[in-house]
């Protein structure tokens, strides 16, 4: 799991050190010469004779790039360095110069650019004055390098509204920062590597992302003496006549996902079962709920069916998945045992419904302030898809998942989420009834198979709805190791 921390924490666990006199920044700038060094390795095939231009603001960043400047300069690199004011670190000036670097007054041609700007105190305003006019001056298309941030990001929000110099690559200490995981931001940081330099982060992390190893301590694996009941039925309530799509896409993918038993509520039994014989037409036993995928606001046999499951979610405590057509059917509270999953114009319209002043926009310029606005108004989980999916449940737990390819953005594709994370829900009841919190890792579980499964049905090109939910049980067997 990669987990990232806001920069009061970052702040707060280096004071110790820093007191005792921890060299930190000869760690930083250590370990940011060597990622260069691999970098230029990878871009030119050896580091002597490069072009690095370091871009050096008065902060803690900028004396890391500065520091890093001069062991690349003692390696036979050609380093040069703009400075945005004279107040920039005077030891890693210093080091700098005694190296052979020089100062420039404007940037000059480089092979790597060095980001040291602005570091955690980034509000994402963008850059101003000196700074941004130095960035729209660099010449070309360098390889950029960002020192923990790239400059211009909210560090702790992940906002980009102003000048941001985005990154290839983040080379990030102690702990990586919200900003380069959450959207829009996470686009402009590149690959990110988090580099140890002894910091103790003892909190809990702000925001976190789950990786290919943690979905097995995750995913619901049956045991030797397990039935359908205790691998989990889902109630499934969607699709319409006119649109059964949705009703197939939904049933398929918490099939495929391993479910012991779907159940169907709607008007095109016939249909699904056509698909998948293995569904089960009607009321019955359920144990998490999936409803709103292709359902009209026209629909009123559907929107019975809708309130029907909403009884038991309220009143039973079932998991649910709420999505598409069921968002404006929500009451004032549920839980957060229920997941939310609009995109950010349907979240846009929930909160708007909800006396907040917000459009699609607004959602996609600020998505963890409003996503985490939903999860206050409603008291539920909410999964924000998006080219990164946003994911915000009980005690702040959150999670940004980025495993998606953009083929993904597909008809149907949000349908087949519904589905697979309805799955998990009715396997894992008896762990959300104990902690609400895991039902913020299910989601973000669910949007990381889903985006696996996307690449995994045909890799690098463009995928259907159907063909993600058909590659299921071979993304779900990798991930828990039985392959």
């Amino acid at each position: 799991m990669l987990e990232s921390w806001t920069s009061s924490q970052v702040r707060a666990a280096e004071a110790p050190l820093l007191a005792a006199g921890q060299p930190l920044m000869e760690r930083a700038a250590f370990a940011l010469h060597v990622h260069v060094c691999t970098a230029l390795r990878e871009l030119r095939g050896r580091v002597g004779g490069a072009r690095v231009l370091v871009l050096a603001g008065s902060g803690n960043n900028g004396g890391d790039a500065l520091y890093a400047g001069a062991l690349l300069a003692r390696r036979g690199v050609e380093v040069r360095a703009v400075l945005m004011s004279e107040r920039v670190h005077e030891g890693g000036l210093v080091a700098l110069l005694r190296a052979g670097g020089r100062v420039l007054d404007r940037p000059a041609a480089a092979d790597l650019v060095l980001d040291g700007l602005v570091g955690i105190g980034g509000d994402g305003g963008g850059l101003r004055g000196r700074a941004a006019e130095v960035v729209h001056e660099v010449v070309g298309d360098p390889f950029v390098v960002a020192v923990d941030v790239p400059s211009g990001i909210g560090v702790d929000d992940g906002t980009t509204t102003g000048t941001v110099l985005g990154a290839d690559l983040t080379v990030t200490f102690g702990g990586a920062k919200p900003g380069l995981l959450l959207p829009p931001a996470a686009r402009r940081a590149g690959r990110v590597v988090v580099v140890d330099i002894g910091l103790p982060l003892d909190e809990s992390p702000a925001v976190a992302r789950l990786e290919a190893s943690d979905v097995g301590g995750l995913w619901p694996v049956p045991t030797a003496d397990a039935h359908k009941y205790t691998r989990g039925v889902v109630g499934v309530v969607a699709g319409s006549r006119a649109y059964p799509g949705a009703a197939i896409l939904a049933t398929t993918a918490a099939l495929r996902a391993g479910v012991g038993m779907v159940r169907y509520l709607g008007d095109v039994g016939e249909r699904v079962v056509a698909a998948n014989p293995e569904v089960v037409v009607g009321n019955g036993r359920v144990q998490a709920w999936v409803f709103g995928p292709g359902v009209q606001t026209d629909d009123a046999s559907q929107r019975r069916r809708i309130q029907y499951a909403l009884e038991h979610v309220l009143t039973g405590g079932e998991p649910a998945v709420i999505d598409a057509g069921a968002l404006e059917l929500l009451p004032e509270r549920v839980g957060p045992h229920a997941v939310l999953t609009p995109h950010a114009g349907e979240l846009a319209a929930l909160l708007v419904a909800r006396g907040q002043d917000v459009d699609r926009a607004g959602i996609e310029a600020e998505p963890l302030r409003w996503a985490r606005q939903a999860h206050r108004l409603t008291g539920a989980t909410v999964l924000l898809k998006g080219p990164v999916t946003l994911v915000v449940g009980a005690h702040g737990a959150t999670y940004a998942q980025a495993d998606a390819p953009p083929w993904l953005a597909t008809a149907g594709a949000g349908d087949v989420l519904a589905g697979l994370l309805g799955a998990l829900l009715a396997a894992r009841v008896e762990a959300i009834h104990e902690d609400a919190t895991v039902v913020a890792a299910l989601a973000a579980t669910a949007a990381l198979v889903h985006g696996r499964a996307a690449d995994r049905a045909n890799p690098g090109g463009p995928v259907s709805a159907a063909a993600v939910a058909e590659a299921l049980p071979g993304t779900v067997a990798e991930l828990v190791g039985r392959a």
